[in-house]
This record gives C-alpha cells, sequence and structure tokens, in this order.
C-alpha cells in the first residue's frame, strides 16, 4: 500500500512539474497557453501545444511569454544568449542570468528570433550558354560562341565571375583562305560585400580583348559603393558609383591609354513570364580629366525557359569607346543567339 501511494505522489509531482514548468505565452486580451516554443521568426511564434497542435502566434498580440529551458536568442543588435525565458510585464520579458541569478528585462520589439532556422551555405549558381552556326554552299562560313555567368551570394557578401567569348571564320571565295571575321572575348569578376541589408561597397576588375576592334587589352580595376534597392526571385535590381583604373592597348598603336574614371553603373533583372527572364546592365567609365573621353559598355539579354534548367537566350552587347583605336569605329555591337543551362 505504502509503495502505491508513493507511486501516485510521485506521479502526481511529474504531472504538476510539467505543468508548471510548460512554455507559456500570456496573450494582450488576457488569455493564456502553455506548450512548447519551437521558434520565433518574421514576427510569429511557433508553440507546439498538445490540445491545438502547432499554432503560428502574431508577436503583436502576445503579453509576453516564458519557456522552461534555455533557447537561444537573437536580439537586433547582433547579439546572441541562449537563457531560459521568464515573462514579466506587458511587452517585456525577463532572462535569468545563471552567473549572477538576477533577471534582466528586454522588450519584446528587441528580440528578432529565437531558435532561427540554421542559415543555408553559400553556394554556386549561375548558367552557361554556348551557340554554333556553320554555313556551307555558295558562302563557307561558322561562328561560335561561349558565355557563362556564375554568382556565390551569402548573407554577407557577393562574388560574381562572368566571361564571352566569340569567334568567327569565312572562305574567301577568291582565294579560298579563312579569314578571321570576328576573334573576342571578355571577362569580368566582382566582389560585394553588405554593410547593411541594402548597402554594399565592390571591388572589380574587367579584361577584354578584340583583334578586329584592334584591341590588345583592356583592363579595368575599380571599386566604389552600390546599393540594392530590391533583391527576389522575381526582380533584382541595383545601382553603384566609384573609381576605376582603365588601361588600353591597340595593336596598331604603340603608345598605351591608362587613366583613372569615374565608374557608375546598374543591374537589372526581371521575370516578364514564367518562362521568360530579361536581364540588363550598364557601365559608364568617363575620364575623370576629360568626360567627353569615356568608356561605356552594356549587356541585353532575353531568355526564355524549355525546361527547369534548359534556355535559349538572344544576348546584345554594346561598347561605345570615344577615343578606339586608329581606324575603327567607336562602336561595336556584337548579337549572340544560343542555347544554356541554369544550375
Amino acid at each position: 500500500m505504502f509503495y502505491i501511494r508513493t507511486s501516485v505522489v510521485i506521479l502526481s509531482l511529474g504531472l504538476f512539474c510539467n505543468l508548471v514548468w510548460a512554455d507559456e505565452v500570456y496573450f494582450v486580451n488576457g488569455d493564456r497557453i502553455t506548450g512548447k516554443i519551437k521558434q520565433l521568426v518574421d514576427g510569429k511564434l511557433i508553440l507546439e501545444s498538445e490540445v491545438a497542435g502547432q499554432l503560428n502566434i502574431d508577436v503583436s498580440k502576445i503579453r509576453s511569454f516564458s519557456s522552461d529551458e534555455p533557447v537561444e536568442i537573437h536580439f537586433a543588435d547582433g547579439t546572441v544568449i541562449k537563457q531560459r525565458i521568464e515573462s514579466t510585464e506587458p511587452g517585456k520579458i525577463a532572462i535569468l542570468s545563471t552567473e549572477t541569478l538576477t533577471a534582466q528585462q528586454f522588450e519584446l520589439a528587441q528580440i528578432t528570433s529565437i531558435n532561427p532556422p540554421a542559415k543555408p551555405k553559400a553556394k554556386w549558381t549561375g548558367s552557361i550558354s554556348a551557340g554554333f552556326s556553320s554555313t556551307h554552299g555558295n558562302t563557307k562560313a561558322e561562328n561560335s560562341s561561349f558565355s557563362a555567368d556564375l554568382v556565390r551570394r551569402s548573407e554577407m557578401d557577393r562574388l560574381t565571375v562572368n566571361g564571352d567569348y566569340a569567334r568567327g571564320e569565312r572562305e574567301d571565295p577568291d582565294t579560298g583562305e579563312d579569314e578571321v571575321t570576328e576573334h573576342w572575348w571578355r571577362t569580368r569578376g566582382k566582389y560585394d560585400y553588405f554593410v547593411s541589408k541594402k548597402l554594399y561597397v565592390y571591388g572589380d576588375t574587367r579584361y577584354e580583348k578584340d583583334s578586329i576592334a584592334e584591341l590588345d587589352r583592356r583592363v579595368v580595376v575599380g571599386g566604389g559603393g552600390g546599393y540594392q534597392w530590391i533583391e527576389s526571385d522575381e526582380m533584382n535590381f541595383s545601382t553603384e558609383g566609384g573609381l576605376a583604373s582603365l588601361y588600353e592597348k591597340f595593336e596598331n598603336q604603340t603608345d598605351s591609354n591608362s587613366e583613372v574614371s569615374v565608374q557608375l553603373g546598374y543591374h537589372f533583372d526581371k521575370k516578364l513570364h514564367e518562362a521568360i527572364k530579361f536581364l540588363n546592365d550598364l557601365t559608364y567609365y568617363p575620364s575623370t580629366e576629360r568626360f567627353s573621353d569615356y568608356y561605356l559598355t552594356s549587356t541585353a539579354e532575353l531568355r526564355g525557359s524549355i525546361t527547369k534548367n534548359m534556355f535559349t537566350n538572344f544576348k546584345v552587347i554594346f561598347d561605345y569607346d570615344a577615343t578606339p583605336a586608329i581606324g575603327a569605329g567607336n562602336t561595336n555591337v556584337k548579337y549572340i543567339f544560343g542555347a544554356g543551362w541554369n544550375f
């Protein structure tokens, strides 16, 4: 009989402890609910209740809450602690320090999240595309092109690498020899570090060659600041400005050109339809010594999805150099048709 009574007392104490030490949420309207706090993210407190199941509670409806076990608390100033929470006066919580055994009160508005999900690791995404055409008969010509775009985005930074290449040949009907009609390539690397959610500083470099335009090489190294106005799966838009060192060497000239330029630009992309995407960027490099001497480059691309990963594209690359090689034009426009793969 003694053992039965003892068992009943222990069981009752266990149930009482579970009731007392369950997480509790106190509402502004005076209601209260117990359960297990899973997390608080995006202004919603997720509570697992044995009676009501999983609840998503708007923080604005909560007066205070408590936890029976330590939880990971993230504050707006970046502080992260793992402690038990005690309910206190309306709009506040109290956190008990295990070292000093004293409680410190905090406003609910100071908490950005509790037990947030692990942030996904930054990974490379991007696309590759290629195009090829071959003509035989009265005219014999071959053209090929290749493009690649790579991006690695984390919460604090973004690394972008891209490049384009094209080569074209045609047979001279009189001599039978192959004549190069197009041979150029360009590449760019850019690093953005976000000092806030929208504001970032950047450094970038460009390298370009074009044998038809007599461009032995164009090297641009620059840096500055930018602002990410929009960043989503549907649309991205950013603007930036800074300074750059621009170096040009032409094949038909002995002298090279090196100058400091202002660097102004933007990037924009948007889904026009579920299967159609438009991309556009522009960078303008006016010389700090003479603004009429400038280099401008812009790319516009239209992509149409065939499958989840495969697409066709039409790309236009527009370059304008106010001081080109001797005998070359200021404007250079390249048209690229191809097919590609997203990853």
